[in-house]
């Protein structure tokens, strides 16, 4: 694949493992936490001294007390000793607990503030962004910036400071063992940067892996019924299984790298030791130096192994939480097209039942530029308390009207009114708190009943009632033992189509709002549940704007109005029968739906 077609590009980004304009970025999230880092970098010089007191009490007692055979005052060196071992583990503990609860402190602000950030985007930032990629901002990159704060930048300035408090105490004992110890340095270095570049790698590719596996299996499970219907699972489990297995072998080169890496450095760590035997040895057989010196050379040695066995770890730690950080700023930085004026015009009130006025003047819009207009210079006006239905066949605009009604997207020319004021002139909020809905494909959450009806906002429980009576949810809640609290499951799974639509149709009625539209409700519903929704309606709509989009031109013909479109452009307008009397375009789309409906009927007769 080419960059630019490549949909798990950005997951191949790892960048340098210290980015400090990233960092500046990021300083405002750590700032109100930033105390947490005080409190762990506190500790850090404490755990380091320990650490390094550790080997050089060894050398008091062997040479001031074991090798002359004199015992009196070892106690107390033991006793330092173990101090020293309690110490390091205080402060170890206290430095970790610091750089976690700091992390985790500032992942929760980041979340929250990323998620606040999406809740503002509009309809055409959504159409850019698979859903996929949203949720991995929010959760995966997120938490490598957890794991920056537990395992990266401070473990690595830990790890640093340890190793160069190592090399300074080695200086300090035995300048002489100390170069030999030194000899390895150089070889070290060169090793690590060898096998940093090879995970870093095996890394960026595992990333590429395990999105095209989310991906995959996301879309599979997601339509397993289609695979089921047409026989596809053999095939399709092939695909994962291509995918997988070369996961499988990424995911082994690195395993390899990594245990290769341990090995060499594990490998030099011995070569150091032996080093130390064979010179400090003779040093000793020359009386230059004492077996204290070399015993807490060994250990010194043991010591300074150990970090940097994890330090290719903790890079490409930082390495992807840096990339990781570009793709949360990149998000932060998208700036919704569709936004609340900073002065808004206040809606007028709301007077009993009472509806509001819609009117569309002039409007052009399109979704990709001036070339592919979707609607063409469309003016109507809904009076306040009428119900007017928007018919044309797929592709004419309808649902633009709805989406542009509501300001998920901006017009490209004309206005938008309710109440006599344009929707660009105020909140948001108050906007869409104006505007109850009802979509063809429902959105139920997991929860009950009574939360998909509710929404969680401060709906009595009376009014919930007479929504769920009048929409006749209550046809299927009451027959189950839960009633209201009837548990349902992601996305309404275990409801119908129909059940689902009623729910949704509760809801609009619920929240009690004055414009009400309706956006191919009723598409999804058999004839029974149909004609319970239309007596509810008849009832439930009175006083209110109601704007009903159908394809079916049976559910719209008791509408005050039929506004016709076709290609983005108003053609017809009229009652029903106006309309067909008019032997116009609606006339066509009736004659057409009509023989349809009968030929199926035809089809079914025994």
């Amino acid at each position: 694949m080419t960059k630019q077609t490549d949909p798990f590009r950005e997951e191949t980004i790892l960048g340098r493992a210290y980015d400090a304009r990233l960092m500046r970025r990021l300083w405002p999230f750590v700032r109100p936490h930033a105390r947490w880092l005080g409190f762990s970098l506190a500790f850090m010089p404490v755990a380091t001294l320990a650490g390094l007191a550790q080997p050089y009490l060894i050398k008091v007692a062997i040479d001031s007390h074991i090798v002359p055979g004199t015992f009196s005052g070892i106690g107390l060196v033991l006793g330092a000793y173990l101090a020293a071992i309690l110490v390091e583990f205080a402060a170890r503990f206290g430095e970790l607990y610091g750089t976690n609860l700091a992390g985790q402190r500032v992942v929760f602000d980041l979340r929250r503030t990323l998620f606040a950030h999406l809740q503002r985007q509009d309809g055409r930032f959504f159409d850019r962004n698979p859903v996929g990629r949203l949720v991995t901002r929010l959760t995966s990159d997120t938490e490598a910036v957890s794991d920056m704060f537990a395992s990266g930048v401070v473990a690595i300035v830990a790890d640093v400071a340890m190793l160069v408090g190592i090399v300074v105490v080695l200086w300090l004992i035995a300048p002489k063992l100390a170069l030999v110890t030194y000899t390895v340095l150089p070889p070290l270095a060169l090793i690590a940067v060898f096998f940093r570049a090879r995970l870093r790698d095996a890394f960026r590719a595992i990333r590429v892996l395990v999105a095209r596996l989310n991906t995959y299996l996301q879309e599979n499970i997601l339509g397993m019924t289609v695979v089921q219907l047409f026989g596809r699972e053999g095939r399709n489990f092939e695909a994962f299984r291509a995918i997988n297995d070369e996961h499988f072998r990424v995911n082994h080169r690195s395993n390899i790298y990594d245990a290769s890496f341990y090995a060499v450095v594990d490998t030099l760590s011995s070569i150091t030791l032996a080093l130390l035997v064979w010179f400090g040895g003779g040093q000793i057989l020359q009386g230059a130096l004492t077996f204290g010196v070399l015993v807490a050379f060994f250990e010194y040695v043991q010591r300074f192994f150990l970090p940097i066995r994890d330090l290719s770890a903790k890079f490409t730690i930082m390495q992807q939480a840096m990339a990781s950080l570009e793709r949360t700023f990149t998000l932060l930085d998208t700036t919704p097209a569709v936004a609340s004026p900073a002065a808004p015009a206040p809606l007028p009130a709301r007077s009993g039942a009472q509806g509001g006025a819609v009117a569309f003047e002039g409007v052009w819009f399109s979704y990709n530029g001036e070339a592919e207009w979707v609607l063409r210079d469309l003016s109507f006006r809904v009076a306040p308390g009428e119900t007017v239905a928007i018919v044309g066949a797929t592709g004419a605009g309808k649902t633009t009207i709805i989406k542009l009604l509501q300001r998920f997207y901006e017009v490209r020319r004309g206005r938008i009114l309710i109440d006599g004021l344009d929707v660009r002139s105020v909140s948001l909020e108050a906007l869409r708190r104006r505007i109850a809905l009802v979509l063809q494909d429902v959105f139920l959450f997991a929860g009950t009943v009574e939360h998909n009806v509710r929404l969680g906002e401060a709906i009595g429980p009376e009014a919930v009632a007479r929504a769920v009576e009048a929409a006749r949810v209550s046809s299927f809640v009451h027959a189950h033992p839960a009633g209201l609290q009837m548990p349902v499951a992601e996305r309404g799974r275990n409801l119908s189509s129909g059940q689902r639509q009623l729910i949704a149709f509760s809801r609009a009625l619920a929240f009690d709002r004055p414009i009400l539209v309706l956006d191919e409700a009723t598409s999804s519903v058999d004839p029974e549940t149909e004609g319970l929704i239309q007596e509810a309606l008849h009832v439930l709509l009175e006083g209110r704007t109601a704007i009903v989009i159908a394809h079916r031109l049976s559910t719209i013909q008791g509408a005050d109005r039929i506004l016709v479109l076709h290609k983005g452009q108003l053609r017809e307008e009229g009652t029903h029968q106006e309309l067909l009397a008019r032997k116009g375009l609606y006339h066509t789309l009736y004659k057409l739906q009509y023989r349809g409906q009968e030929a199926a009927a035809r089809k079914t007769r025994p």
